[in-house]
């Protein structure tokens, strides 16, 4: 019956995107969410696992479940200037992401090519290697060279105290070591393309989360640069909708800042300095979302410098906040406040 096979995939579905969280009690949460019972959703479990989609390990009462890897591919190629990605793209890539719908296809083409003719141009690597993982729900490529390190380089090139503040740079857009032959958009429209995405080097990652890219992504890590991209492999999105959601007539004038990028390990966001850091360069954009996720407090000093003194001499840039708590919208509103007071009197 038609509606039984429909809801029959939606469970298998739900396994298999859920498993990675729940590895030992899945029988039972699934149970849970569609009201059956165990036993009925065993039987899904070994189809799944038959299928080689899901790898099981243990006894009855131990037993774990986990996604298969269906595909493990891995390639190293030598940097030299007539080293071209595309044909890497076309040779050693593509053939590998084929079974993939077109619009995840293009996702995954836009971002190889972009992010390896970095390494080519801007790197100084001898080296890189290409490592292609898939599942049945997603697509994990990692890509590591063993050059300067993107972080170090931005750094040096900029005059930075440090490479965290490289990676302030690096999230707005907008900025690259060789103008003349980069617009320095790659890394930040490929970085909104994908459901994770990261870059390690120095130490540090670029998404600010040092947990957020898998074991074999850090074991891969060394010296020089790594970046993790993983998609779904029936993810809806497009690149042109990424395109779409920070230009206009085809102009790059949104930008959206991590500020939890520019906060260090020891100190919070409190001074003036630091908030000069994150506005450098934001003149260049029309909007500009800072996004306050993980930020738990700022000061005064730090506030002030961004919502007060930045906004009263740059009127024609519009900065938007996300995801503030309640004590960071509380400090920005107190500043804001003073501003209006200043006005007035």
């Amino acid at each position: 019956m038609p509606g039984l096979r429909t809801r029959g995939r939606e469970i298998r579905k739900y396994i298999l995107e859920h498993v990675e969280e729940h590895p030992r009690d899945l029988a039972a949460v699934v149970a849970g969410k569609f009201g059956i019972s165990p036993q009925a959703v065993r039987i899904h479990l070994n189809r799944l696992t038959k299928s080689e989609f899901l790898a099981e390990e243990g006894s009855t009462k131990d037993r774990s479940y986990s996604l298969r890897i269906l595909q493990e591919w891995t390639k190293t190629y030598a940097i030299n200037p007539e080293l071209s990605e595309h044909e890497i793209l076309d040779a050693d890539i593509q053939p590998r992401l084929s079974d993939l719908p077109t619009n995840v296809q293009s996702i995954w083409q836009t971002a190889f090519t972009e992010m390896f003719n970095n390494i080519i141009d801007h790197s100084g690597a001898a080296e890189a290697n290409v490592e292609i993982r898939s599942t049945a729900v997603y697509t994990e490529m990692a890509i590591h060279d063993n050059g300067i390190g993107i972080f170090k380089k931005i750094q040096e090139v900029l005059k930075l105290p440090n490479e965290r503040a490289a990676i302030v740079e690096l999230s707005k857009g907008k900025f690259t070591t060789d103008p003349s032959k980069h617009s320095g958009e790659g890394v930040f429209f490929t970085s909104k393309m994908f459901d994770r995405f990261d870059i390690l080097s120095g130490g540090l990652p670029f998404s600010g989360d040092p947990n957020t890219a898998p074991q074999w992504v850090k074991d891969k890590f060394k010296d020089g640069t790594t970046i993790w991209m993983k998609l779904a492999v029936d993810s809806p999105r497009e690149p042109k909708d990424v395109y779409d959601q920070y230009t206009e007539e085809f102009a790059f004038v949104k930008t959206a800042v991590p500020i939890k990028l520019a906060q260090g390990s020891t100190t919070g966001l409190v001074s003036r300095s630091q908030a000069k850091r994150i506005l450098s360069r934001i003149d260049k954009f029309k909007v500009v979302a800072l996004d306050f996720t993980g930020v738990e407090w700022i000061g005064q000093g730090f506030a002030d410098e961004i919502f007060r003194v930045y906004k009263a001499t740059h009127p024609d840039v519009e900065i938007l906040v996300q995801g503030a708590n309640a004590a960071v919208q509380a400090m920005i509103e107190h500043v804001k406040a003073a501003q209006t007071i200043a006005v007035n009197t």
